[in-house]
């Protein structure tokens, strides 16, 4: 080993470019290959997104159109045929309140619950929710159970 042939442990060395900005002579420097003029070439410049060059960009050419209520409520609906999965599974025996809402994945501690009417309901059930439809309700009744709501 002499000097001639000194090189930099393997992995010690991360950038293998050439300097930008560092006089004529290193050959990047003067605009340090970042073209003239422009609003690339100058600190600081970001390109906002969707910018497509001082073109109209998409999110303005497309026409607008309908009405989004700020104020609209979601729930997270859950169906009869569920809660009836839920009793031949043997997670749930007698109550379904929204802890086991919850625990069981159908739906997170954020959102509202609304008990749809799809499907039979066998057992008899207390179930606690946010929102019944007027069947959910009818057929939770009818199996003998009892619709709470929060």
């Amino acid at each position: 080993m002499n000097l001639s042939n000194l090189q930099p442990a393997e992995g010690s060395t991360h950038n293998q470019n050439k300097r930008l900005g560092r006089g004529e002579g290193s050959g990047k420097g003067g605009t340090a290959s970042r073209g003239h003029k422009g609003a690339k070439s100058r600190s600081g410049y970001s390109k906002k997104i969707g910018f497509e060059g001082g073109q109209m960009p998409l999110q303005r050419r497309v026409p607008k159109f309908g009405f989004k209520n700020i104020n609209r409520v979601d729930y997270q609906g859950i169906n009869l045929d569920t809660l009836q999965a839920l009793v031949d599974n043997g997670t749930v025996t007698d109550t379904v309140d929204f802890a086991t809402i919850i625990d069981n994945r159908l739906a997170t501690k954020n959102e509202l619950v609304k008990v749809l009417g799809r499907g039979e309901l066998k057992a008899k059930l207390k179930v606690t929710a946010h929102k019944f439809t007027a069947t959910a309700k009818a057929a939770i009744e009818a199996a003998g159970g009892e619709a709470v709501t929060l």
